[in-house]
Order: structure tokens, then sequence, then C-alpha cells
């Protein structure tokens, strides 16, 4: 069975799993306060050119966003997003019950633009309504399409204009900078942002994101709120280890780069055999569209997901991970051939 469902199907990457066994014996305090998760804060800190930043590891992305959005936002305050953000359609509501309202923003390739973010604003004009305060991407998106600088460059002005603060998920942040074309670093999410994630779970670790506070306001009392929410690991050091170990060398990118180019591989192979994308994904996620009968021969060989079904066809979703192998993309194009 062929599997291009999801980026985290796979234990960890190599690096990881030794970098747990090496330290497995080494007695650590508890929670986070480890020499580990210090020597992985400290190399964020310094990708991101951020030495006053706060960093934080949690376990998943979903309890990163709960606990983060939770503790930035007043009772009263709302969260702008895409309507097809991973908080709005993944999350089971996991926001609202926090107590804080999501707008949720209609767009065709899963971007918030500074317009749309502008218009929202008018709109919620009174003590009637819900205050937006706080800005939710995430990049890559959830269809695969990637901001440039100058888009996540005009979202900041924008938010600090308006007085927002803007949050970038980084589930596939490693993805969103190494894709061609990709002009984001570190750096740029720490100078345009309030805080952000680095996604850990989806490129190589066993699981983890790191988040990244570079707003000052932001700092008080964090651990408090992630305690509250049952985010703090007691064995926090495994965390630590992970980001330590896939921060050193360029791996974490590298990791990246593997997944995006056997995407961009099946891509291409599936373009040149006259099959049609729903969306112009560059990143490690594509959408071609099949026939119901392609999708039902499909199963019977392949792991993946159905994105939507509507009179033109059924859109899948292919995923492809850091340790994706190049066979298995010539067995699917292969396939796909066969039955096109």
């Amino acid at each position: 069975m062929l599997y291009f469902r999801n980026d985290y199907s796979e234990g960890a990457c190599p690096q990881v799993l030794d970098a747990l066994a090496d330290t497995n014996l080494i007695p650590t305090a508890g929670y986070g306060t480890d020499q580990f998760c210090a020597a992985a804060a400290d190399a964020i800190r310094s990708l991101c050119e951020a030495p006053e930043a706060q960093v934080h590891f949690l376990v998943g992305g979903t309890q990163v966003n709960k606990t983060a959005i939770g503790a930035f936002l007043r009772p009263y305050e709302a969260v702008i997003a895409a309507d097809t953000g991973h908080i709005c359609v993944h999350e089971t509501g996991a926001i609202e019950q926090n107590g804080h309202k999501i707008l949720a923003l209609p767009v065709q390739d899963g971007k918030l633009t500074a317009g749309l973010v502008r218009a929202a604003v008018e709109r919620h004009c009174d003590e009637h309504m819900v205050l937006p305060r706080l800005v939710y991407i995430s990049n890559t998106t959830e269809v695969g399409t990637v901001y440039s600088l100058s888009e996540l460059t005009a979202l900041s002005g924008c938010c600090r204009e308006l007085g927002l603060l803007l949050y970038c998920d980084g589930a596939r942040l490693a993805s969103a900078m190494t894709v061609e074309g990709a002009d984001t670093s570190f750096a740029d999410y720490a100078r345009l942002c309030d805080a952000f994630t680095i996604g850990g779970t989806k490129n190589g670790l066993l699981f983890g994101e790191a988040l990244v506070l570079t707003n000052p306001a932001l700092f008080p009392h964090f651990r408090h709120a992630m305690k509250q929410q049952g985010a703090i690991l007691a064995k926090g050091r495994l965390l630590g280890v992970q980001f330590d170990a896939v921060l050193r060398d360029g791996l974490y990118l590298q990791l990246a780069r593997h997944a995006n180019a056997m995407a961009a591989k099946l891509r291409q192979g599936l373009l040149e055999l006259g099959y049609s994308m729903a969306v112009n994904s560059p990143s490690n996620q594509i959408f071609p569209i099949l026939t119901p009968t392609q999708e039902e021969r499909l199963r019977e060989e392949c792991a993946f997901e159905v994105q939507s079904r509507d009179d033109h066809g059924v859109c899948v979703r292919f995923v492809t991970s850091w340790a994706t192998r190049g066979e298995d993309v010539d067995a699917l194009l292969k396939f796909m051939e066969e039955n096109a």
C-alpha cells in the first residue's frame, strides 16, 4: 500500500531517534526547564535573530493554537481567519471552547489579505459585536499555498496599523520556507509576527511544536496559561532534545526540501498525464482532480484523503513527507497513468 495521506505518519527521522537514545539516561529537571529545552530555545532565538524572544515547547498543533490564542485575547475579543484555516475546520471548536469567536473569511487560495482583514474590522464597529483582535494565518496554508514575504509584510503592516496581533501557525513552516522561489526566513516571521510556531510533528519529530513569542506584551505569565491548558509536559526534555537535533546543521529545512521535492515530482508527473489541480500548491500538499471511478480504484493501492466532491469530480489530497521515497512516487504515477 502506497501512503500519501499525511506528513506525520512515520515515527521520526534517524537523527531525532539517535538524540533521544543518546540522552535517555541523563537525569534532568522536568516541565521544560532542562538543559535540552534551553539549548533548543537558544538555537531558535539565534535563527530568528530575536535574542529577547520567549520560546515554549508544546506537544501538538491544536494544543498550541488553543493555549496561545486563549492567553492572548480578552473574553470579548475575536480571531480573524481564512475559512479554510486549521482552527476553523480541524480543531473541533477548540478556540470557541475558550470563548473566542472566529470570524471565518471566505478565500479562494487559503490566504488572507490586508484588504480582507481591514474589511472585517470595519464590519465589527461597536460594543454589540465581538472585537477583532488577532489575525490567524498558517504557512503553508491548509490548501498548500504559501505566503510570500511581500504578502506577510502587507498583513503585518495592516495588523500593526489596526492594533491587531498577527499569529502564524507554522505546523508546515519548513515546507513554506523551502518551496521553489521561497523568500521568507525565521527572522522574517520573528520580525513580522507577534507570535508564530515552528512545527515539528509534520517535519521529522515524533511530536512537538515550538511557540515563539516576539511581542513583549504576550510574555507575562504565559507558562501559567500553558499549565492551565495541560500544555506543560512533565518530560519536557523530550521536546527539547528533538528540536535541538533537527535544528543542527540545517537539518530542519533539509527534511522539508525533500518533502517538497517529492511533491514537485508527483505534481509534474500528474500534470503531464493530463490531471488537473484544484489549487496551484507549490508545497508538499497537492490536490489533483479525479473521477469517482479513479478514486475508487486508487483506494485499493494508496492511502490518501478526499478534500471535496462536486460535479467536476473528486479533489483528493496527496501529501509527501521527509520520509517519502522516490520509488513510491514513481509507483503512484505509474498507477495514475494506467488509470488516466
